[in-house]
């Protein structure tokens, strides 16, 4: 190694030689490029850990599919709202399945043929003359009367692995039970009953055999509503509306005339209750008075019997007593005059004033 200069005091790095200086740079070349793999690999890491994780939202839940199968057993399977595990696709495959929003199915087999414009503008076609097999939906009612039937159905599901994964399609099956529904429920009503007359048990029994139909599958949804539009035949629909108005009508003036005889039955009913209490006053006053006359009599009775001209002079006295105090012009007659003459006809005397200067 050689000396340093006495004018130079910076450090002389040693001299290596060709073969050293290739070795050191490829030794510092494979640190560098290892210290990559492992960033690298940290990275990757991360991302499959990261990869693995995923989120189930408040109206859903998750099945993990591993191989096909769903993991876990029972309620074990249903993966809730939160973060859960899962390995990378195509190991496991996430099924998400909606719970928590309504869904709508609407069969319309049933109805008359009907084009989207008009199903959009509220428009009912043109009936022809008679019934298009294959074209118009329809059903046969228990009096042999042909009726057009459309229902809207809303459910929630309730059981995600049964409806995920027991059919293939669960939305067609529901709507074949629905469908099912119809015609059965239109077999067991007539067309009055089901068009009119009767609507509400008309749909209750569609959607009663309903439920029979997804709890005896085990298709995992429950029913919330049902809507169900009954129309009769378009080339007969006149009828039946005048039908339906003149039944309308009828029930109308049947209710006009309930409503009158209810309100003359109240006034009749108050009527009688008034004069019940009226009569009842009246007797109980009447009574009371004949009572009082009784106690009275009785009471005078034994006077009477101890001196029967003294109690009928006492008598009289007190009736020229209320006589004479009632009377406005009194008139005595002296014994020794046969006759009395009077003037009926004269003038009334007018009442004098008071002075008010008097004292």
């Amino acid at each position: 190694m050689a000396a340093p200069s006495s004018g130079n005091l910076r450090p002389v790095r040693p001299q290596v030689a060709g073969d050293d200086a290739s070795s050191q740079a490829l030794s510092e070349a494979l640190g560098s490029s290892l210290l990559l793999v492992r960033l690298l690999a940290v990275i990757l890491a991360a991302a499959f850990v990261f990869s693995c994780v995923f989120t189930v939202n408040p109206s859903e839940v998750a099945v993990v599919l591993r191989f096909g199968k769903p993991v876990g057993e029972g309620a074990d399977q249903i993966r809730k709202q939160g973060l859960h595990w899962a390995l990378p696709y195509p190991i496991d495959e996430i099924v998400r399945i909606p719970t928590g929003e309504s869904k709508t199915i609407r069969t319309t087999r049933a109805w008359y043929a009907v084009t989207a414009e008009e199903e959009a503008g509220g428009i009912t076609p043109q009936g022809g003359p008679q019934l298009t097999p294959g074209v118009d939906g329809h059903v046969i009612t228990s009096d042999g009367n042909i009726l057009h039937v459309r229902a809207t159905l809303r459910y929630k599901i309730t059981q995600p692995v049964d409806y995920a994964f027991r059919f293939a399609n669960a939305t067609n099956l529901l709507r074949s039970c629905l469908d099912n529904s119809i015609h059965w429920a239109s077999g067991r009503f007539t067309a009055d009953s089901a068009l009119y007359k009767d609507r509400i048990a008309f749909r209750d029994a569609i959607r009663r055999h309903a439920v029979t139909l997804v709890d005896r599958l085990g298709l995992g949804v429950g029913i919330d509503t049902l809507d169900v539009e009954v129309a009769a035949p378009l080339y007969v629909k006149t009828y039946f509306d005048q039908v339906i108005a003149a039944e309308q009508d009828r029930s109308k003036r049947i209710n006009e005339a309930q409503g009158e005889f209810d309100r003359v039955t109240r006034e009749a009913v108050g009527e009688a209750q008034r004069t019940r209490a009226t009569g009842q006053s009246l007797s109980n006053s009447l009574v009371q008075a004949v009572s009082a006359d009784a106690l009275f009599f009785s009471q005078q009775r034994e006077d009477y019997r101890k001196n029967p001209a003294l109690f009928r002079e006492r008598l009289r006295i007190a009736a020229i007593g209320r006589i004479l105090t009632n009377a406005q012009d009194k008139f005595f007659q002296p014994a020794s005059i046969g006759e009395i003459r009077m003037n009926l006809s004269r003038e009334p005397e007018t009442p004098r004033k008071a002075d008010p200067n008097a004292r």
